[in-house]
């Protein structure tokens, strides 16, 4: 791609995320929301492979649902309210439009069968940007719109899409794939907290882009995108390998590591909030999470292929790891110590 026409369509990322996050109009959000999608699908559709143009048409007609959906909404609480500002929808309709528009967005259960099949066309670098940056934007406006949602709808939605993200990343193959499972069960768990404690679940949603980050720029260092060639890929850099399969575990929200913060103090929140039976469901389908993470983790460090791959064993990589990568495995391994400067914030 035109290195310029790159550049226009990084900025109009990160300037239609801007407008949306910082906006108080709904018409000025929606506006954010629509500059966003048509920037990143000539992002998706570069290759001009028949697959990524199917995961740009699928991404382009759910977010163009979905963003009809807000601007319903909008209009239906407008209507009924004359307002126009984002934190005072007040309509019970309009919060419901808003609800499934939202989680249109982020990829929710049920809306969530767009996800891994546009991350599955895209390239490691733009599902990178699909389930991070992307995400941004609608979990902002969740955010401000939380006080007036339904709690019972997203503690459904939530443990259904934590279910759903563990249960159909058990049998894939896809690293992106099982990435896009993955991030449906984070999903879940930002979603279940977001009536009760917003603020803990952006700092989630901060945590997890930082190790999906780390796991996306890794793997495309080594360019493994199914797990036979992740297999092989120890021969190329061991030490990121071994970093990789730790990030793994920290995704997955094992204790050392810095992803058990976000769930710990969910957890404990529910269980201030009365619902120790849903944070019981929700910890316990967090392990079907963990079984694809250890898949992951054991196919890059612990074992060798049992088989004859037909890729050669390459003993250096053609072009050096992104520095980047150094700072977010960092992070993403080591900020748990840091926990007990949260609270006050939150």
């Amino acid at each position: 791609m035109n290195p310029q026409a790159k550049l226009v369509f990084t900025i109009s990322l990160l300037l239609g995320t801007t407008i949306t996050i910082s906006s108080n109009h709904w018409v000025l959000a929606w506006t954010g929301l629509e500059i966003n999608t048509l920037a990143i699908l000539p992002l998706i559709s570069k290759s001009h492979h028949p697959r990524a143009i199917e995961a740009a048409t699928k991404y382009f007609l759910v977010q163009a649902a979905a963003s009809t959906l807000v601007l319903f909404s909008s209009m239906t609480n407008a209507w009924h309210t004359g307002q126009w500002d984002i934190t005072q929808l007040t309509n019970p309709t309009s919060s419901l439009i808003l609800t499934t528009a939202l989680a249109m967005k982020l990829g929710l259960v049920p809306f969530h069968f767009w996800f891994p099949e546009v991350l599955q066309g895209s390239s490691l670098p733009v599902g990178l940007l699909l389930s991070t940056a992307m995400k941004f934007p609608p979990i902002t406006l969740l955010y401000m719109t939380s006080p007036s949602l339904n709690p019972t709808l997203l503690v459904t939605m939530a443990l259904l899409s934590a279910a759903l993200g563990g249960w159909m990343g058990l049998n894939q193959t896809q690293t992106r794939k099982i990435l896009a499972f993955s991030s449906i069960s984070h999903l879940g768990w930002m979603a279940i907290i977001i009536s009760y404690n917003p603020k803990l679940t952006l700092l989630n949603f901060y945590l997890y882009a930082l190790m999906t980050a780390a796991v996306f720029l890794t793997l495309n260092s080594t360019k493994a995108l199914n797990l036979s060639t992740l297999m092989t890929s120890w021969t190329k850099t061991p030490a990121l390998n071994a970093m990789l399969m730790l990030t793994l575990l920290s995704l997955a929200g094992l204790p050392p590591l810095t992803g058990f913060l976000p769930k710990w103090l969910i957890i404990q929140e529910l269980t201030k909030q009365e619902m120790a039976p849903a944070a019981t469901i929700i910890s316990l389908l967090s392990l079907l999470g963990l079984f694809f993470y250890l898949r992951l983790a054991y196919c890059a460090t612990i074992t060798l292929p049992p088989h004859t791959t037909n890729h050669m064993k390459q003993w250096h990589i053609n072009k050096p790891t992104n520095p980047m990568v150094a700072i977010l495995t960092t992070m993403s391994l080591m900020l748990l110590p840091v926990s007990p400067l949260i609270p006050p914030i939150i």
